[in-house]
């Protein structure tokens, strides 16, 4: 199952990440994992959140340019080599990796890592063929 990732296009300015997260908080939002990539001017907050509806909706509201995708959530034996198997299931099928980022928290004794592919579907199918977990949403997100 795909899991829903919110992100945030803002201005790489004093108070603006502030501004985002005050939006997410007075709407009870949980925020799960999240990343930032960023440049000089502008970054991309990439977030994994309990209702990516809601939020999108309230950020919109609120005049905060977001998007949500579709992102795979892939769980790895917590031990060396584990992310380098995925990444050869990626290559040997010729899957873009567009980019990853770390779950903040270990599923007992796996680590999760996140995933955008361009190609989600053949993604799911190539870790599949190779015994690799995806974590089903309902686990990221909390029921």
């Amino acid at each position: 199952m795909n899991v829903t990732q919110l992100s945030v296009f803002m201005e790489n300015k004093p108070g603006h990440l502030q501004g985002v997260l005050k939006t997410l908080a007075d709407a009870n939002i949980n925020i799960v994992t999240l990343t930032i990539a960023e440049t000089s001017d502008f970054g991309i907050l990439r977030m994994i959140v309990n209702d990516p509806d809601k939020a999108k909706k309230v950020l919109q509201e609120n005049r905060i340019t977001c998007s949500v995708t579709d992102v795979l959530a892939v769980e790895l034996d917590d031990k060396p080599g584990s992310l380098f198997k995925a990444i050869d299931t990626f290559t040997k099928n010729r899957l873009n990796i567009e980019y990853m980022y770390a779950f903040t928290e270990k599923r007992g004794d796996k680590a999760v890592m996140i995933f955008r592919f361009d190609n989600i579907e053949a993604a799911k199918k190539a870790l599949a063929q190779e015994g690799i977990s995806i974590v089903k949403k309902i686990d990221i997100i909390g029921a």
